[in-house]
């Protein structure tokens, strides 16, 4: 796998906020700086793909198969007369609206208008594109600018490591909510006691929380078993296991497990903020153990794991994460989640995520 590559940046204008928006207008700009997730790179290969972000329609296509084709991604709206760009497809490098034909390239201009054959092309046949890159697997969107930098992943690029990427899972609930539950330790014992972890096990050890620039590093050691459910004979007696999280604000977490006999398994926990009360969740693994085993299984366990949390997470209120703590009563397990909110109030987010 290569590291990230950025497509150019053509005819971005500033961000505007879209029709119908779910988000606070002041948390929806400094949202819009990030880069977020929007779709697998595999799944954006000769058709256009439709897409949703902070609200806003989006179509992602490449004008050519292959490195040497541009990833572009657009407003989904043709600028002529409105239709979806998604429901068209890409010839000789363009992509070509449904309605009338109209062709675009890469850089967003419209090259080609069939009804009047070599006629002048009126400058405002642009489309509105938006900074994009490819990175872990997946297609990175900015709605403003891409300014900031993208959430580290450093495993990915290790060939000692095998890349997994497991199907993404759509949340009705906001993103900081299921941020906050990805780092939340406290909830193993009674979330997760079916999939890997135990009631008998309840206790929090005392971690260590250390603020970092982006957001922050957490260090976890407890005698909780990573290892589902049907694998727990693979865990040495007395085993103690390692947690490490690193969370970049506003939406992406790393969780690096340190598993018996070396073993290593990263999780980028990724929430993709399609609206203010829907999330779409990608979780980049990577691992350097079991490699030769099959994916299934794998893939079976993250979907068990993530389900857990969202039929809780789906059901807190208030829906959206309080930035000020005193709005909800913490605990001492607490000291992740608390730092997790300072940072998010140190960008600027508001009390809430919506109006």
């Amino acid at each position: 796998m290569t590291s990230p590559q950025v497509a150019p940046l053509t005819f971005q204008r500033s961000a505007t906020q879209p029709r119908n928006c779910t988000f606070d207008s002041h948390d929806w700009e400094i949202l819009s700086r990030y880069w977020h997730p929007v779709a697998f790179a595999a799944d954006v290969q000769d058709k256009p793909l439709s897409v949703t972000l902070l609200d806003e329609r989006l179509v992602v296509f490449r004008t050519g198969s292959g490195p040497d084709g541009q990833l572009v991604t657009a407003r989904d709206v043709c600028p002529h007369r409105g239709a979806p760009l998604s429901q068209g497809w890409v010839e000789n490098g363009n992509l070509v609206c449904p309605y009338h034909g109209l062709a675009y390239g890469g850089d967003g201009k419209c090259k080609h208008i069939p009804s009047q054959g070599d006629g002048p092309i009126p400058e405002r046949l642009h489309l509105t594109t938006y900074a994009t890159q490819e990175a872990y697997g997946l297609i990175w969107v900015s709605l403003g600018g891409g300014t900031e930098a993208l959430p580290e992943f450093p495993n990915w690029d290790d060939p000692s490591f095998q890349q997994i990427l497991p199907p993404s899972i759509d949340i009705r609930a906001s993103a900081g909510r299921q941020t906050e539950g990805f780092i939340d330790v406290a909830h193993f014992a009674w979330i997760h006691h079916d999939s890997f972890a135990d009631r008998e096990n309840p206790v929090v050890p005392q971690y260590s929380v250390e603020r970092r620039e982006r957001g922050l590093h957490a260090e976890y050691i407890s005698t909780v078993s990573n290892f589902p459910k049907s694998m727990q004979h693979r865990a040495p007696d007395g085993f103690l296991w390692r947690r490490i999280f690193e969370v970049d604000v506003p939406f992406f977490a790393r969780l690096t497990v340190h598993f018996p006999e070396g073993g290593r398994l990263s999780i980028l926990n990724a929430a993709s903020p399609v609206s203010a009360r829907l999330t779409r969740l990608f979780v980049p693994i990577v691992r350097n153990f079991d490699k030769d085993l099959p994916l299934d299984d794998v893939y079976e366990f993250n979907r068990q794991v993530f389900e857990e949390d969202r039929a809780i997470v789906e059901q807190q209120c208030p829906e959206d994460l309080p930035i000020d703590r005193t709005a909800e009563a913490p605990i001492l397990a607490d000291r992740s989640s608390g730092a997790y909110r300072r940072a998010l109030g140190e960008i600027g987010l508001g009390q809430g995520y919506v109006r």
